[in-house]
């Protein structure tokens, strides 16, 4: 699959790597894109990471617990990094957040002045509050909206899946975002099996195979409902087969994550070869076939 566009951007194929540890350095971004991402999307940039919280992952056998928030680079050090990538056109995408509206406004448009040429903002974070599942629509469009006041790129807003989604995509169509990311994290928690009490000190992100369900199904209800504009989704990511089914769906794209904390570029280079694979075989099916 060739020449996929979204957010202004023309990608080689429908896989994108989500937002996440392995998206906090230059290195690794770099390779990924080598390696056969269509786009890459940047560890969050905030102007002031929380550095009190103790960050960690937890493997689950059904995908990934995690503590985490925001890069902890700084924003000049991004503002480089961001450059060298525009001055080399390569498709990166920026995820941004920051504790207000208006200080997320002037991020992003001190992110574009580099070149850069779409943004993500990633203002869904459960493991900080407020944020995540406790997410609503005012507070979708009052980040979307100062934002755009700043800001002429293109831009997607990530959104978990839950409670009052449609409400919180229109707020995002409102607010001026050309498509929406589905899905952030979900609430998850784990039980220690020698303490009893819960891993990581309590309820944090979970990510991973067992989500991809739910998050199909949200897409789908989406655009059933008449939701039109571009869906990156996300969530569960971990073959050329799922993110066909991202795609059959509704989804623009899909991102693929926390599959990739395994082998990151060995497992990258196989989805992207398994979806080339896999939708080639569903291009050349009669009209009408079953899959």
């Amino acid at each position: 699959m060739s020449g996929v566009r979204i957010l202004g951007l023309t990608l080689k194929n429908a896989v994108v790597v989500g937002s996440g540890l392995l998206t906090d350095q230059e290195r690794n971004i770099r390779k990924l894109l080598a390696t056969g991402a269509g786009a890459v999307v940047t560890k969050t940039i905030h102007p002031n990471p929380p550095r009190d919280l103790d960050e960690r992952i937890l493997r689950l056998p059904s995908g990934m617990l995690n503590s985490t928030t925001y890069s902890k680079r700084s924003v000049e050090h991004w503002l480089a990094v961001l450059t060298s990538f525009a001055e080399e056109q390569l498709p990166v995408i920026a995820s941004l957040h920051a504790d207000s509206p208006s200080e997320l406004g002037e991020l992003a448009a001190r992110v574009e002045a580099t070149g850069c040429r779409a943004l993500e903002l990633g203002i869904s974070c459960i493991n900080e509050e407020p944020g995540g599942e406790d997410d609503n629509p005012d507070r979708v469009y009052a980040y979307t909206t100062a934002t755009r006041s700043r800001t002429a790129l293109p831009l997607s807003v990530k959104l978990a899946i839950g409670e009052g989604l449609d409400d919180r995509v229109r707020a995002a169509i409102a607010g001026g975002a050309e498509a929406v990311t589905v899905s952030d994290t979900i609430s998850g928690a784990a039980v220690s099996p020698e303490s009893g009490e819960l891993e990581l000190g309590g309820v944090f992100g979970y990510s991973g195979p067992a989500i991809k369900p739910l998050v199909l199904a949200a897409i789908w209800r989406l655009r059933r409902r008449g939701f039109e504009l571009p869906v990156l989704g996300c969530g569960g990511v971990s073959s050329g087969q799922d993110v066909a089914d991202y795609l059959s769906v509704g989804a623009n794209v899909a991102q693929v994550y926390t599959a990739l904390h395994t082998d990151m570029y060995e497992t990258l280079d196989r989805i992207v070869t398994q979806t080339d694979a896999v939708l080639g075989r569903q291009a050349d099916q009669p009209a009408g076939a079953a899959r």
